[in-house]
């Protein structure tokens, strides 16, 4: 019987585990590669702040696993994984309505886990409640159709109090999403609608970042860091650091030393949990809930499973960052392991190498350091454009993605809200 490799998550390190082991085992017959999640598309997460601002639409970066898959060897099955035995070698997953996949648990001789990460929110009171996550292709979506809703309330509204609450929008978190997403809100917002809503001036938009830390982008050269900062302080967004978000309320945030903010968007980035299910793995964990691997990426107790992506720390590059390269080369480390154990030779070991970063700053702007080079503006922003597109999965998403940023640039951004808005205050209480 051939051998089951069983493989948990269809983000970055599940994907590229899968097309590892297909490509290192072929049509030898000798494995059986089995991907599952609970989507049934490869989602990528670099350009999620641009169908926050509408400046791309949201199928062009969810790739279905089944096309990505093309003349691929492994199986996809769509089922959410409740939990995983392993002294038995079982994953236990919600039972589906087809008799092939009834929920009966999978067993397995070698298991990757590549869950993600979900939002960490510090046990701050009200910040699940009353503020918008950030993390998947709906939460991109919500905030943009949220985003606009409050600008059309504002557009119209005679009370100038509540106008600047619709118009004030607050990202909490000062990281690479986080900055992202505001520098993507300011053209959206000063682009498109302050010219185009004639009850909106540019003077009534409010953008702000809390960060707790005293930097924003940490683990960006210092250097750029800071101008990062000047720059969006240029663009009228206000960066608060040393600002730690301490309660939030519906329509309002209150920040160390009791001022309270009142806006009528409230985004949350400010940090991420290992997912539930590796956080109910036997084993050691670190302070965010993250498995505790050796080098080769294996649970010490469990030398058949391997934790990749978000939801690793690995002991030889425990203060790695949990970005989508990290995320890719977990999955390779911990598939070619798998080769390596089947046929008795020495694993190899992870090691982080930082392959650079690079952060867009909104139209036309950004700033890049790779390979020790450092530089920003315009051509920093055709770089980034570049690399974004190089790395998007399928051709044809390549050149989706290209034609809606070329459309961007000759003409307006959509504004249509095409489905009603959740939890909308004044649309709910409308006559």
């Amino acid at each position: 019987m051939p051998k089951r490799i069983l493989i948990l998550g269809a983000g970055f390190a599940g994907i590229q585990a899968a097309v590892e082991l297909d490509r290192a085992f072929g049509d030898s017959g000798e494995i059986e590669i089995l991907l599952v999640s609970d989507q049934n598309y490869f989602l990528f997460t670099p350009l999620l702040p641009q169908i926050a601002s509408s400046n791309i639409d949201p199928r062009h970066i969810a790739q279905a696993i089944r096309d990505l898959r093309g003349a691929r060897r492994f199986r996809f099955v769509r089922a959410t994984v409740r939990s995983v035995d392993l002294e038995r070698r079982e994953v236990h997953t919600n039972p589906g309505p087809s008799r092939q996949w009834d929920g009966s648990p999978i067993s397995y001789d070698y298991l990757i886990v590549a869950p993600g990460s979900r939002t960490d929110y510090f046990g701050i009171p009200g910040a699940r409640e009353n503020t918008l996550d950030f993390k998947s292709l709906e939460d991109a979506i919500v905030v943009r159709e949220r985003v606009l809703d409050a600008c059309e309330h504002a557009d119209h509204t005679r009370d100038d109090e509540l106008r600047r609450k619709l118009l004030t929008f607050v990202v909490v978190g000062g990281g690479y999403t986080g900055i992202e997403l505001v520098a993507e809100w300011h053209d959206l917002l000063f682009g498109y609608v302050a010219k185009r809503y004639r009850g909106i001036r540019a003077d009534d938009i409010r953008l702000i970042v809390f960060e707790a830390g005293a930097d924003i982008l940490r683990g960006v050269h210092p250097k750029l860091a800071e101008h990062s900062r000047r720059r969006l302080a240029r663009k009228g967004i206000e960066v608060r650091t040393n600002s730690p978000v301490m309660r939030c309320f519906q329509g309002s945030v209150e920040i160390k030393g009791g001022e309270i903010i009142s806006a009528e968007i409230i985004v949350w980035t400010a940090g991420v949990r290992a997912h539930s299910l590796v956080e109910s793995l036997p084993g050691t964990h670190d302070r965010i809930g993250r498995a505790v691997v050796n080098e080769s990426l294996q649970i010490e107790a469990h030398p058949e499973v391997f934790v990749a992506g978000d939801s690793a720390a690995a002991i030889s590059a425990m203060e790695a960052p949990r970005v989508g390269p990290v995320a890719i080369e977990h999955g390779r480390i911990a598939a070619l392991n798998i080769v390596h154990h089947m046929r008795n030779e020495p694993l190899e070991s992870y090691r982080f190498v930082s392959k650079g970063m690079l952060v867009s700053l909104g139209m036309n702007y950004a700033v890049v350091n790779v390979g020790g080079i450092r530089f920003s503006g315009y051509f920093a922003w055709l770089f980034w454009n570049v690399v974004h597109l190089y790395k998007l999965v399928g051709f044809k998403k390549q050149v989706q993605v290209a034609v809606d940023w070329l459309l961007g640039a000759v003409f307006t951004r959509d504004a249509a809200i095409v489905r009603r808005p959740r939890n909308c205050p004044y649309c709910d209480n409308a006559p």
